[in-house]
Parts: structure tokens; sequence; C-alpha cells
């Protein structure tokens, strides 16, 4: 065999061994690589108008989660926080917005935002705040007493706002057995367990009370 022959062999033969290799050691290769869930359900209420802004959150997933780098938003118009409840992950940023032509102020008297005070601005400047304790915080204008806001700080990404029907779905949770919560403004709901297998989503029915 000639020189150049046997050269060509022998990069063939790496193409394939580096082919292989990379195909065993893929995330991607392994069969049971995405372990995870769906839950879905449905929160009931007396008066469908309770069901608006209500969280559906797992407590805690033993793992770390990084928060976003893009900030989160809660805008300050006509008057109003937007939006009224804001979950989020523990470390994330929020932009605090003045969209209107008068002044607002935004601070909280909860020690899960530190009992910030991020002072009073125009139109179109924003400020910004990082939630780095976990719990519920209120937001609040002392410019405009009436102006109320809440933002939830959770320990990890797998929580879902309420549609107007009640439904709610989290996906891609990890298989494990959970405390799931709820949150609303105004009314509660107990703390029920979940399991969660691969390819069997699990059902669940809270009721606000």
């Amino acid at each position: 065999m000639s020189t150049k022959n046997r050269r060509g062999n022998i990069k063939i033969l790496s193409i394939l061994f580096f082919t292989t290799f990379s195909v065993l050691i893929s995330p991607h290769a392994w069969t049971g690589e995405n372990k995870s869930g769906t839950i879905s359900g449905v929160v009931k209420a007396k008066k469908p108008k309770y069901l608006k802004d209500t969280i559906v959150y797992i407590e805690n997933v033993p793992n770390t989660f990084e928060p976003a780098k893009e900030h989160a938003v809660i805008d300050q118009k006509n008057m109003t926080f937007i939006p009224h409840v804001l979950p989020l992950l523990k470390g994330t940023t929020v932009d605090f917005l003045n969209s209107d032509i008068i002044q607002h102020n935004v601070y909280s008297p909860d020690a899960v935002a530190d009992n910030m005070n991020l002072g009073t601005w125009l139109k179109g400047e924003t400020r910004a705040f990082t939630f780095n304790k976990l719990g519920v915080a209120s937001i609040r204008c002392n410019v405009h007493v009436d102006m109320l806001a809440y933002v939830l700080v959770l320990q990890n990404p797998y929580f879902a706002s309420v549609n107007h029907d009640g439904s709610f779905s989290i996906a891609n949770v990890p298989e494990g057995k959970y405390s799931v919560k709820l949150w609303s403004e105004r009314l509660k709901a107990g703390d029920q367990q979940a399991e969660v297998k691969v390819g069997t989503p699990t059902r669940m029915e809270f009721e606000l009370k």
C-alpha cells in the first residue's frame, strides 16, 4: 500500500472514531435525557374575578437555577403598576419604568425587597432592583398610595399564571415528588403534593376559599 493510501485510510478511521465518540458522549444520545413531565390542572373559585393574577408554583426543586440576564419590567402607567403580580426567579433584576406624565416613586416596606426605596422619577425613566430573597414583596408608590403590585420571588422557574378559565400548565418539570402551592392576593388554597413522571401528565385541582 502506498504512503498516500495509508494516510487516506488513517484519516477516514480518525473521522469515524471521533464521530462515534462524539455520539457516545453527547447528552442528546442518552435515551433518558429529558426526564421531565408536566403539571397541569384547574383552579376553581366562586367568582371568576378571583382567578386573576393567581400563580401556581412548585415550592422547591433540588437544584440551583440561574436567572435570565434579560430584565423583567414593571411599568407605571395610568396610575397603575403593570403587571399587578410578577412571579420571577430569585436573582432576577426588575426595571421599574414610569410611563406616566407625572412623577412616580417605587418602594417596598418588605424585607424580601430589603425595604428598598428607589426614589421618585419622571416619565420615560427607569430604575432597577434585583430581588435576591425568597418571598412576596409588595411594591408601592409613596406619591400615590392606591398604587400596589406584588413580586413573587421563587426558588425555581417552575411556575405558571392561572388563565381566565382557571386552567394552568407547568412544563418541563423534572421527575420527582413536590409540594405545589398557589398564591392569590385575596384568597387561599391548601398546598398539594404532586409526583411527576415522564410521559404521564400530572393533573391537579385547587379551590380558592
